[in-house]
Protein backbone atom coordinates (compact mmCIF):
# COMPACT_ATOMS: atom_id res chain seq x y z
CA UNK A 1 0.00 0.00 0.00
CA UNK A 2 1.15 3.54 -0.72
CA UNK A 3 0.83 4.68 2.90
CA UNK A 4 3.10 1.83 4.08
CA UNK A 5 5.60 2.68 1.33
CA UNK A 6 5.67 6.37 2.29
CA UNK A 7 6.29 5.44 5.91
CA UNK A 8 9.03 3.01 4.87
CA UNK A 9 10.76 5.74 2.87
CA UNK A 10 10.52 8.13 5.81
CA UNK A 11 12.00 5.65 8.28
CA UNK A 12 14.77 4.61 5.88
CA UNK A 13 15.82 8.22 5.33
CA UNK A 14 15.68 8.89 9.05
CA UNK A 15 17.98 5.98 9.91
CA UNK A 16 20.26 5.95 6.85
CA UNK A 17 20.55 9.57 5.77
CA UNK A 18 20.58 10.34 2.02
CA UNK A 19 19.68 7.28 -0.07
CA UNK A 20 19.88 7.13 -3.89
CA UNK A 21 16.48 6.88 -5.56
CA UNK A 22 17.43 3.64 -7.44
CA UNK A 23 18.31 1.97 -4.10
CA UNK A 24 14.98 3.00 -2.57
CA UNK A 25 13.20 1.69 -5.65
CA UNK A 26 14.98 -1.66 -5.38
CA UNK A 27 14.28 -2.01 -1.64
CA UNK A 28 10.58 -1.22 -2.04
CA UNK A 29 10.16 -3.08 -5.36
CA UNK A 30 8.84 -0.09 -7.31
CA UNK A 31 10.14 2.10 -10.13
CA UNK A 32 12.39 5.12 -9.64
CA UNK A 33 9.59 7.27 -11.06
CA UNK A 34 7.28 6.00 -8.29
CA UNK A 35 9.89 6.91 -5.67
CA UNK A 36 10.01 10.50 -6.94
CA UNK A 37 6.20 10.68 -6.86
CA UNK A 38 6.26 9.39 -3.29
CA UNK A 39 8.83 12.04 -2.35
CA UNK A 40 6.51 14.70 -3.75
CA UNK A 41 3.64 13.26 -1.69
CA UNK A 42 5.75 13.33 1.48
CA UNK A 43 6.76 16.92 0.80
CA UNK A 44 3.14 17.94 0.20
CA UNK A 45 2.19 16.44 3.58
CA UNK A 46 4.74 18.60 5.39
CA UNK A 47 7.76 16.27 5.59
CA UNK A 48 10.96 18.24 4.84
CA UNK A 49 12.27 15.83 2.19
CA UNK A 50 14.21 16.78 -0.92
CA UNK A 51 16.07 15.19 -3.84
CA UNK A 52 19.68 15.96 -4.73
CA UNK A 53 20.67 15.35 -8.31
CA UNK A 54 24.07 14.24 -9.52
CA UNK A 55 26.51 11.41 -8.97
CA UNK A 56 26.50 11.67 -5.17
CA UNK A 57 22.90 12.79 -4.86
CA UNK A 58 19.93 11.03 -3.35
CA UNK A 59 16.71 11.47 -1.39
CA UNK A 60 17.25 13.09 2.02
CA UNK A 61 15.53 14.74 4.98
CA UNK A 62 16.47 18.18 6.26
CA UNK A 63 19.08 17.86 9.07
CA UNK A 64 17.55 17.54 12.52
CA UNK A 65 14.15 16.28 11.38
CA UNK A 66 12.86 13.32 13.42
CA UNK A 67 9.54 11.56 13.74
CA UNK A 68 8.35 9.37 16.61
CA UNK A 69 6.00 7.40 14.38
CA UNK A 70 6.88 3.69 14.64
CA UNK A 71 4.79 2.67 11.66
CA UNK A 72 4.20 -0.77 13.20
CA UNK A 73 1.04 -2.69 12.41
CA UNK A 74 -0.62 -4.84 15.07
CA UNK A 75 0.97 -8.05 13.69
CA UNK A 76 4.43 -6.41 13.47
CA UNK A 77 4.19 -5.31 17.10
CA UNK A 78 3.21 -8.81 18.22
CA UNK A 79 6.09 -10.31 16.23
CA UNK A 80 8.58 -8.09 18.06
CA UNK A 81 7.36 -9.18 21.47
CA UNK A 82 7.84 -12.86 20.59
CA UNK A 83 11.56 -12.03 20.28
CA UNK A 84 11.77 -11.48 24.01
CA UNK A 85 11.45 -15.24 24.57
CA UNK A 86 14.47 -16.22 22.49
CA UNK A 87 17.48 -17.18 24.64
CA UNK A 88 19.92 -15.82 22.05
CA UNK A 89 19.87 -12.43 23.79
CA UNK A 90 21.33 -13.88 27.00
CA UNK A 91 24.31 -15.41 25.18
CA UNK A 92 25.03 -12.03 23.60
CA UNK A 93 24.63 -10.15 26.88
CA UNK A 94 21.58 -8.35 25.50
CA UNK A 95 18.89 -9.47 27.95
CA UNK A 96 18.63 -6.02 29.54
CA UNK A 97 18.82 -4.32 26.16
CA UNK A 98 15.96 -6.30 24.60
CA UNK A 99 13.78 -5.62 27.62
CA UNK A 100 14.51 -1.90 27.46
CA UNK A 101 13.95 -1.79 23.70
CA UNK A 102 10.58 -3.52 23.96
CA UNK A 103 9.46 -1.11 26.70
CA UNK A 104 10.28 1.79 24.39
CA UNK A 105 8.43 0.13 21.52
CA UNK A 106 5.43 -0.43 23.79
CA UNK A 107 5.40 3.24 24.74
CA UNK A 108 5.54 4.28 21.07
CA UNK A 109 2.83 1.89 19.87
CA UNK A 110 -0.60 3.23 19.01
CA UNK A 111 -2.88 2.61 21.99
CA UNK A 112 -5.09 0.00 20.21
CA UNK A 113 -2.03 -2.24 19.54
CA UNK A 114 -0.65 -2.29 23.08
CA UNK A 115 -2.93 -4.92 24.69
CA UNK A 116 -2.28 -7.46 21.90
CA UNK A 117 1.49 -6.89 22.05
CA UNK A 118 1.59 -7.30 25.83
CA UNK A 119 -0.61 -10.41 25.70
CA UNK A 120 1.69 -11.99 23.10
CA UNK A 121 4.70 -11.69 25.42
CA UNK A 122 2.70 -13.50 28.14
CA UNK A 123 1.09 -16.18 25.96
CA UNK A 124 3.90 -17.16 23.54
CA UNK A 125 7.13 -18.79 24.74
CA UNK A 126 9.99 -19.83 22.44
CA UNK A 127 12.27 -22.54 23.82
CA UNK A 128 15.00 -23.29 21.24
CA UNK A 129 16.36 -26.39 23.05
CA UNK A 130 15.29 -29.80 21.71
CA UNK A 131 13.75 -32.47 23.95
CA UNK A 132 16.18 -34.78 25.73
CA UNK A 133 19.15 -32.83 24.45
CA UNK A 134 20.90 -33.18 27.81
CA UNK A 135 22.87 -30.51 29.68
CA UNK A 136 25.05 -28.20 27.61
CA UNK A 137 28.34 -26.71 28.56
CA UNK A 138 28.32 -23.00 29.23
CA UNK A 139 29.41 -21.09 26.13
CA UNK A 140 31.32 -17.82 26.32
CA UNK A 141 31.00 -16.13 22.94
CA UNK A 142 32.32 -12.72 24.03
CA UNK A 143 35.54 -12.99 21.98
CA UNK A 144 33.67 -14.41 18.99
CA UNK A 145 31.17 -11.57 19.24
CA UNK A 146 33.96 -8.97 19.41
CA UNK A 147 35.71 -10.43 16.36
CA UNK A 148 32.50 -10.39 14.33
CA UNK A 149 31.70 -6.76 15.11
CA UNK A 150 35.23 -5.34 14.98
CA UNK A 151 36.16 -7.16 11.73
CA UNK A 152 39.30 -8.75 13.13
CA UNK A 153 40.85 -12.16 12.75
CA UNK A 154 40.55 -14.79 15.45
CA UNK A 155 43.10 -17.28 16.69
CA UNK A 156 41.24 -20.36 17.89
CA UNK A 157 42.10 -23.48 19.81
CA UNK A 158 39.35 -25.78 18.61
CA UNK A 159 38.34 -29.40 19.19
CA UNK A 160 36.74 -30.99 16.15
CA UNK A 161 33.91 -33.48 16.60
CA UNK A 162 35.02 -37.04 17.21
CA UNK A 163 38.44 -36.02 18.55
CA UNK A 164 39.75 -35.16 22.01
CA UNK A 165 42.71 -33.08 20.89
CA UNK A 166 42.27 -29.35 20.28
CA UNK A 167 44.26 -27.68 17.51
CA UNK A 168 45.17 -24.07 16.76
CA UNK A 169 44.02 -22.18 13.67
CA UNK A 170 43.46 -18.61 12.50
CA UNK A 171 40.10 -17.75 10.97
CA UNK A 172 38.32 -14.84 9.27
CA UNK A 173 34.80 -14.56 10.77
CA UNK A 174 31.66 -13.76 8.83
CA UNK A 175 29.30 -13.93 11.78
CA UNK A 176 27.52 -15.99 14.42
CA UNK A 177 24.54 -18.30 13.88
CA UNK A 178 22.36 -19.92 16.55
CA UNK A 179 20.56 -23.08 15.37
CA UNK A 180 18.33 -25.13 17.67
CA UNK A 181 19.98 -23.48 20.68
CA UNK A 182 23.55 -24.20 19.50
CA UNK A 183 25.90 -21.32 18.60
CA UNK A 184 28.19 -21.57 15.57
CA UNK A 185 30.95 -19.32 14.29
CA UNK A 186 30.91 -19.08 10.48
CA UNK A 187 34.38 -18.23 9.20
CA UNK A 188 36.93 -18.78 6.47
CA UNK A 189 40.07 -20.78 7.24
CA UNK A 190 42.74 -20.41 4.57
CA UNK A 191 40.09 -18.93 2.29
CA UNK A 192 37.69 -21.89 2.65
CA UNK A 193 34.33 -21.72 4.51
CA UNK A 194 34.22 -23.55 7.84
CA UNK A 195 31.76 -24.06 10.68
CA UNK A 196 32.92 -23.95 14.33
CA UNK A 197 30.67 -24.95 17.22
CA UNK A 198 31.10 -22.38 19.98
CA UNK A 199 31.02 -25.02 22.73
CA UNK A 200 34.09 -26.71 21.19
CA UNK A 201 36.19 -23.55 21.20
CA UNK A 202 38.77 -24.02 23.95
CA UNK A 203 40.33 -20.59 23.52
CA UNK A 204 39.66 -17.56 21.31
CA UNK A 205 42.14 -14.69 20.97
CA UNK A 206 41.34 -11.52 19.08
CA UNK A 207 44.27 -10.50 16.84
CA UNK A 208 45.25 -7.06 15.56
CA UNK A 209 44.89 -8.21 11.96
CA UNK A 210 41.93 -7.04 9.88
CA UNK A 211 39.57 -9.77 8.75
CA UNK A 212 40.03 -11.00 5.16
CA UNK A 213 36.73 -12.03 3.61
CA UNK A 214 35.97 -13.09 0.08
CA UNK A 215 34.68 -10.11 -1.88
CA UNK A 216 30.91 -9.86 -2.15
CA UNK A 217 30.26 -12.86 0.14
CA UNK A 218 27.86 -12.41 3.08
CA UNK A 219 27.11 -14.46 6.20
CA UNK A 220 23.78 -15.80 4.88
CA UNK A 221 25.44 -17.19 1.73
CA UNK A 222 28.23 -18.96 3.62
CA UNK A 223 25.78 -20.38 6.17
CA UNK A 224 23.53 -21.76 3.43
CA UNK A 225 26.49 -23.49 1.78
CA UNK A 226 27.74 -25.00 5.05
CA UNK A 227 24.25 -26.04 6.15
CA UNK A 228 23.73 -27.94 2.91
CA UNK A 229 27.11 -29.64 3.27
CA UNK A 230 26.22 -30.84 6.77
CA UNK A 231 22.82 -32.13 5.66
CA UNK A 232 24.28 -33.91 2.61
CA UNK A 233 26.97 -35.53 4.78
CA UNK A 234 24.40 -36.68 7.33
CA UNK A 235 22.35 -38.29 4.58
CA UNK A 236 25.15 -40.49 3.27
CA UNK A 237 23.54 -43.77 4.44
CA UNK A 238 19.87 -44.80 4.30
CA UNK A 239 18.82 -47.02 7.20
CA UNK A 240 15.68 -49.11 6.72
CA UNK A 241 14.02 -50.00 10.01
CA UNK A 242 10.76 -51.34 11.42
CA UNK A 243 9.24 -49.67 14.48
CA UNK A 244 6.62 -51.08 16.84
CA UNK A 245 3.57 -48.84 17.07
CA UNK A 246 3.87 -48.62 20.87
CA UNK A 247 7.15 -46.69 20.53
CA UNK A 248 6.35 -44.76 17.36
CA UNK A 249 5.67 -41.40 19.04
CA UNK A 250 9.01 -41.40 20.86
CA UNK A 251 10.80 -42.63 17.73
CA UNK A 252 9.37 -39.76 15.69
CA UNK A 253 10.22 -37.14 18.32
CA UNK A 254 13.84 -38.26 18.56
CA UNK A 255 14.53 -38.89 14.87
CA UNK A 256 12.24 -36.54 12.94
CA UNK A 257 15.29 -34.67 11.66
CA UNK A 258 16.65 -37.70 9.75
CA UNK A 259 13.44 -39.33 8.56
CA UNK A 260 13.09 -39.38 4.77
CA UNK A 261 9.29 -39.67 4.91
CA UNK A 262 6.29 -40.82 6.91
CA UNK A 263 6.53 -44.37 8.37
CA UNK A 264 4.30 -46.87 6.52
CA UNK A 265 2.40 -49.73 8.18
CA UNK A 266 3.52 -53.26 7.30
CA UNK A 267 0.99 -55.25 5.30
CA UNK A 268 1.50 -58.43 7.31
CA UNK A 269 1.27 -56.86 10.76
CA UNK A 270 -0.39 -53.54 11.54
CA UNK A 271 1.51 -53.23 14.81
CA UNK A 272 4.76 -52.54 12.95
CA UNK A 273 5.71 -49.71 10.61
CA UNK A 274 8.56 -49.32 8.11
CA UNK A 275 10.70 -46.16 8.07
CA UNK A 276 13.84 -44.85 6.40
CA UNK A 277 16.48 -42.67 8.07
CA UNK A 278 19.16 -40.65 6.24
CA UNK A 279 22.22 -40.76 8.51
CA UNK A 280 25.94 -40.10 8.34
CA UNK A 281 27.22 -43.69 8.68
CA UNK A 282 26.16 -47.22 9.62
CA UNK A 283 27.62 -46.63 13.10
CA UNK A 284 24.68 -44.34 13.78
CA UNK A 285 22.44 -47.43 13.96
CA UNK A 286 23.75 -48.36 17.41
CA UNK A 287 21.75 -45.46 18.90
CA UNK A 288 18.60 -47.44 18.08
CA UNK A 289 19.52 -50.05 20.69
CA UNK A 290 17.86 -47.80 23.27
CA UNK A 291 14.50 -48.96 21.82
CA UNK A 292 15.31 -52.59 22.60
CA UNK A 293 13.14 -55.08 20.65
CA UNK A 294 10.76 -52.31 19.51
CA UNK A 295 13.00 -51.15 16.64
CA UNK A 296 14.68 -53.52 14.18
CA UNK A 297 17.31 -52.43 11.65
CA UNK A 298 16.57 -54.18 8.35
CA UNK A 299 19.23 -52.72 6.03
CA UNK A 300 21.95 -52.17 5.03
CA UNK A 301 23.70 -55.33 6.26
CA UNK A 302 26.58 -53.29 7.71
CA UNK A 303 24.17 -51.46 10.00
CA UNK A 304 22.66 -54.74 11.21
CA UNK A 305 26.18 -55.96 11.98
CA UNK A 306 26.91 -52.80 13.99
CA UNK A 307 23.74 -53.27 16.07
CA UNK A 308 24.42 -56.99 16.54
CA UNK A 309 28.01 -56.35 17.69
CA UNK A 310 26.94 -53.77 20.25
CA UNK A 311 24.06 -55.94 21.45
CA UNK A 312 26.52 -58.82 21.92
CA UNK A 313 28.84 -56.54 23.92
CA UNK A 314 25.94 -55.58 26.17
CA UNK A 315 24.99 -59.23 26.63
CA UNK A 316 28.58 -60.07 27.53
CA UNK A 317 28.58 -57.30 30.12
CA UNK A 318 25.32 -58.37 31.73
CA UNK A 319 25.38 -62.09 30.90
CA UNK A 320 26.40 -63.16 34.41
CA UNK A 321 23.19 -63.04 36.50
CA UNK A 322 25.14 -62.30 39.70
CA UNK A 323 28.62 -60.94 39.02
CA UNK A 324 29.15 -59.97 42.68
CA UNK A 325 28.61 -63.52 43.90
CA UNK A 326 30.91 -64.93 41.21
CA UNK A 327 33.67 -62.50 42.12
CA UNK A 328 33.49 -63.45 45.78
CA UNK A 329 33.34 -67.22 45.36
CA UNK A 330 36.27 -69.56 45.73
Amino acid sequence: MKSDRLLSILLLLQTRGPVPAPELAERLDVSVRTIYRDVEALSASGVPVYAERGRHGGIALLPGFRTDVTGLTADEARALFVLAADGAHAALGLDAAIGSALRKVMAALPAPHRPAAELTSRRILVDPVRWRSGPRAAVDIAELHDAVFTDRRLRLRYRHGGTRTARDCTVDPYGLVVKAGVWYLVADRDGEPRLFRADRVRRAVLTDEAVVRRRGVELAQVWELLRRQVEDRQGGVILRVRVHRSRLDLFLRLHAGVLTGEPRPEERDGEWLRAELAVESVEWARSLLSFGPNVEVLAPPGARSVVAAHAAAVMALYGDPDPGESAGSG
